[in-house]
């Protein structure tokens, strides 16, 4: 606070007085004794040593901008009315409105036009600079009512010479008529001027009126059309207006502008369209036949307020100085076409994303120097496509703690503030989608590697294990854990593992389910020891190279997989290529009765009792064979000839519909919160509910054909898979006692691939693309994970970690949008709704699924293998790795325009792409055969790799393509040594008092002669 008042004299000098007369003003005070004193004198001198590179408009705004303001500026409305006539009457008509982009009136008058950005003249710009230098400038204005703020501009007019008392009474007049907004037709018109726009270029004829009691024709509180009106959800809850004025007049002979600022945002009746609190006025009336300029004016002051940083600046700005170097900067930022290589009237659309003001706003913050993109920075400055892209950082929650258990320690207490959030924010419509898309790739996942445990362990875990194991260990995580968006699941490498420790049991007479317990308990120890010493420390070696190879090849084994199964139908299920119409009336199949069981062709057999020999004369003789059905005549004893017998619908046919449906469907209607159909909140919650609305379409659909595809089948009893095998495991008796220490070598690798796998997917899911603002835990994970492998071990139940593919999946099913945007603007994406209810019910209904098997059977499951696609082509939207294989088959002229692609050159691209697809080949390999087992060591060879590749490229290319290794922290540490004699001798001088000494008047001490005024600004004072 103390610094802030030196700097305001400090600026308030130099503005007043000049450089060297506060220099010399300020030599005649005392020397100051503290060294508080010193250092703020100091921070004001680096500030004007950097500040006298800017231009004065840019130093005036450098100072406004900086101001300490706890209140963020509020969005403004703003309304542009032209002064129109209507039979004999006079009357501000709405003529345009922004809000974020510019909305018409089109001409017809009856509708709105589509958003789009402005478009204004050059010369429209510096005429309004100019009504603002010659105009009436009100700040800060105590306004109550329209009438009070016209009457205090016409005084002020008056009282400066600019506007003769003879015209007080026509200026108030006009400036009081009534406004039509576009929500509101006139009653009067008539028939012949529906089909004429009203002509702004045809100069109203003033008459004022017999009684002054019709001066004011403006309604005191908002009328009923503008409470309800719609358009009011397109403008946040805090806004504010901005009212524009312009017309034309014949009393007139020179324009009357006024800008005025009110104190506090006011209510002014009907002026603005919607019942929104007026701030800011523009006022402009000139004489007439200069219709257009006029118009051009006015929209370039509402395009101004829009503006973001304008719109900080006219808050802020103590004079008339103020406003125009805001205009100033909004020249210097200004992008001009070429008249004769553009149309004017064409509309440009809103772009899909805005770029934020807060790097221009940064030029002017008085913590560091920036420069601007025209002249008013002086220049010479970085452009913004060629900055330096943000350097990889995970955060402090993988930070080295060097004490016991410190990671976790800090986990729980970043946490614990959030828990009771956790589960409140989790009622909510986009979670029940959430849920229901989730729990339909849990059960699938768990039924596909329950079924492939069970062939792999001889059915010791099996489906109804998978299950019980995927709500027993998910439920808990998600209770628990420091992540709770996180899904866990079974993985191909612990499958891998499972059937080869399953196999080593078998040929050694070891005990299979005791040796795993042990396992389990080994890795258990081993997490702890992990979370104990903070070794998830080396995930912050792990740059977008490692992730993105790591996302990639788990997304391709879904997609993979996916294909697979649905091949697979093809086999189970073949179509019927020997199928001939021509020969339809050949087709046929016939049941008929074996000749063994033909009385006359079967032996007599003195030893078979005479009832049965009966039997079989009764059997063959009763049954009518013709009339049998397939499964009958071979249930007796039939056989079928013919050569339709073998023939199966084309299941495999209908397959491919649900599953590519499934998909298809899905894809669609999530793209439709983008489409024009519909309003938002409804293409919203289709969007949302898209993969529940595609999987009871097909559902649907397979009812209707009756066709018997393949279905999903759910345990119905709750009993182990195996017989003879009970829930809990014993850990003594069965195998010899070395192997209870023995199989701390296993557990090794099975604590590696967990940890890789949890770490690696928690790093994905935890993203700063993802604006997740509760925090991480990758500690407290890991602990929960350890604790799971125990407790699965000793229930025989299968072992867990994060599978990435439905953990993003989780995420992208609970991202937030803003409500409310900007005509033209698209939504904000806001973070993910973190909480851990749908975590918790997804894994609950797994539990209970074995009790909705009556409903759960009439899936199909090809629609279940279009779900699996899904996941995986969506996991892979967002991965640059992806989109620079996409640049192989794209020409030069046809490429995205990627950031990367104006640093890099593109053959260097192309190679690191390369390189990354030739990693992910190698993995895939290993993946495919039964190397899957050291599939984590491979990943951390994709660390060494990419340790690599600094000898390959450049910092500068990885730090496009990648992100730089945190090894480059050591260097920031050898500068700060550097500069450690400067701070010792800083420490030596004596430290402030506690209490500080209030700064009067504008008598200001500059530092002692002989003091560096280049020194380095710091963020506080020393000591």
């Amino acid at each position: 606070m103390l610094c802030k008042k030196v700097e305001g004299n400090f600026f308030y000098l130099l503005e007043h007085q000049g450089g060297k007369q506060a220099k010399k003003k300020s030599s005649r005070g005392e020397v100051l004794s503290t060294v508080k004193w010193q250092y703020c004198i100091q921070n004001v001198f680096d500030k004007f040593s950097v500040s006298k590179h800017l231009s004065p408009a840019a130093e005036r705004l450098r100072y406004i901008l900086s101001e300490d303001d706890d209140m963020p500026t509020p969005t403004l409305f703003t309304e542009m009315d032209t002064l129109q006539r209507e039979g004999d009457e006079l009357e501000w008509k709405e003529s345009a409105r922004w809000v974020k982009f510019e909305e018409k009136v089109e001409e017809g008058g009856e509708r709105w036009s589509k958003p789009h950005v402005s478009t204004l003249s050059l010369h429209s710009l510096f005429e309004l600079r100019t009504c603002l230098q010659t105009g009436t400038v009100l700040l800060d204005l105590d306004g109550y009512s329209l009438p009070q703020i016209v009457d205090d501009i016409i005084e002020r007019q008056i009282e400066e010479g600019m506007l003769s008392p003879e015209l007080r009474d026509k200026i108030s007049f006009v400036l009081l008529r009534k406004h039509r907004h576009q929500t509101k037709k006139p009653i009067h018109r008539s028939l012949a001027d529906m089909g004429k726009s009203s002509s702004g270029s045809e100069c109203p004829v003033l008459h004022l009126p017999a009684h002054s009691r019709s001066m004011n024709d403006i309604a005191d509180t908002p009328s009923t059309d503008q409470l309800k009106n719609k358009f009011m959800k397109k403008i946040p809850r805090d806004a504010e207006a901005s009212n524009v004025l312009v017309g034309e007049v014949d009393f007139l002979s020179k324009p009357f502008v006024a800008f005025v600022r009110l104190a506090q945002a006011t209510t002014l009746g009907g002026l603005t369209e919607v019942p929104v609190p007026t701030r800011f006025l523009f006022i402009l009336l000139g004489p007439q036949g200069k219709a257009k300029s006029y118009n051009e004016i006015g929209r370039a002051i509402a395009t101004l307020m829009v503006d973001d940083l304008f719109s900080d600046v006219a808050y802020k700005a103590r004079d008339r100085e103020d406003l125009i170097a805001g205009i100033d900067e909004f020249l210097d930022e200004v992008i001009v076409l070429p008249p004769g290589e553009w149309d004017p009237k064409i509309r440009i659309e809103p772009p899909k994303k805005v770029p934020s003001a807060d790097k221009r706003k940064s030029v002017f913050s008085l913590n560091e120097l920036g420069q601007m993109n025209g002249t008013a920075g002086g220049g010479g400055g970085l452009a913004e496509d060629e900055e330096m892209p943000a350097q990889h950082e995970l955060g402090e929650e993988l930070a080295f703690t060097g004490r016991f258990c410190g990671g976790l320690f800090l986990d729980i207490k970043r946490k614990l503030p959030w828990l009771p959030s956790d589960f409140y924010e989790g009622f909510h419509i986009q979670s029940i989608s959430a849920v229901l898309f989730i729990y339909l790739g849990c059960i699938t996942n768990a039924i596909t590697f329950g079924g492939l445990l069970g062939d792999a362990t001889d059915n010791y875990q099996g489906v109804m294990e998978s299950f019980l194991g995927t709500a027993l260990a998910g439920s808990v995580f998600c209770l628990f854990s420091g992540q709770p968006l996180i899904i866990l699941s079974s993985t191909g490498p612990i499958l891998i593992f499972e059937k080869l420790l399953f196999e080593f049991s078998k040929n050694n007479n070891i005990d299979y389910m005791e040796l795993r317990l042990w396992i389990g308990i080994h890795s258990c120890l081993q997490c702890f020891i992990l979370v104990a010493t903070d070794a998830s420390y080396i995930i912050k070696y792990m740059t977008r190279f490692t992730e993105e190879g790591f996302s990639s090849l788990i997304s391709f084994i879904f997609i993979s997989d996916a294909i697979k199964k649905m091949v697979g139908a093809f086999k189970y299920y073949p179509i019927n290529t020997d199928f001939k119409p021509d020969y339809v009336t050949t087709y046929k199949c016939e049941c008929l009765a074996l000749l063994s069981l033909h009385p006359l062709f079967r032996p007599i057999n003195l030893s078979i009792p005479m009832s049965i020999t009966t039997s079989r004369f009764g059997l063959f003789f009763s049954l009518d064979w013709s009339q049998l059905s397939k499964k009958e005549c071979l249930k007796y004893g039939g056989s079928l000839l013919g050569k339709s017998c073998k023939f199966v619908p084309d299941l495999a046919l209908m397959s491919f519909i649900l599953f590519f449906g499934t998909y298809s469907m899905t894809v669609t209607l999530k793209k439709f919160k983008f489409s024009r159909y519909f309003p938002t909140k409804l293409r919203k919650l289709i969007s949302d509910f898209s993969i529940f609305m595609s999987i009871m379409t097909f559902v649907g659909l397979d009812m209707l054909m009756g066709l018997k595809t393949p279905k999903l089948i759910v345990p119905t009893e709750f009993k182990p898979t195996r017989p003879g095998r009970g829930w809990i495991v014993m850990p003594f008796g069965k195998n010899p006692w070395w192997v209870y220490l023995a199989s701390f070598v296993p557990a090794l690798l099975v604590t590696i691939l967990i940890f890789m796998d949890q770490q690696i997917s928690a790093v994905i899911v935890n993203r700063k693309e993802n604006k997740l603002k509760k925090g991480c835990g990758y500690h407290l994970d890991l602990f929960w994970v350890g604790v799971l492998m125990a407790a699965c071990s000793f229930m025989g139940l299968p072992w867990y970690v994060a599978a990435t593919v439905i953990s993003i999946a989780h995420i992208d099913s609970l991202k937030m949008e803003s409500e409310s945007s900007a005509p033209g603007e698209q939504p904000q994406f806001l973070g993910v709704r973190e909480q851990r209810v749908t975590g918790i019910l997804v894994f609950v209904l797994t539990g209970v699924s074995i009790f909705l098997a009556p409903v759960l059977k009439f899936i199909p499951m090809p629609v279940l293998y279009g779900v699996f696609l899904y996941m995986g082509v969506a996991s892979l939207s967002g991965i640059q790795f992806w989109d620079r294989i996409k640049l192989y088959m794209m020409p030069s002229k046809h490429q995205p325009d990627f950031s990367y692609l104006r640093h890099v050159p593109l053959r260097r691209v192309h190679l690191f792409t390369f390189i990354q697809i030739a990693c992910l080949a190698v993995l895939w390999v290993l993946k495919s055969t039964f190397l899957a087992i050291i599939f984590p060591v491979m990943i951390l060879g994709l660390m060494v790799v990419r340790k690599m590749l600094d000898m390959v490229f450049s910092q500068h290319d990885l730090a496009w393509l990648d992100d730089l290794l945190p090894e480059k922290e050591k260097k920031k540490k050898d500068d700060d040594k550097k500069k450690g004699k400067e701070k010792e001798k800083e420490k030596k001088r004596p430290k402030p008092d506690d209490s500080e000494d209030e700064v009067s008047g504008a008598e200001l001490l500059l530092p002692p002669a002989g003091q560096n005024t280049e020194t380095t600004h710091r963020s506080g004072p020393p000591g």
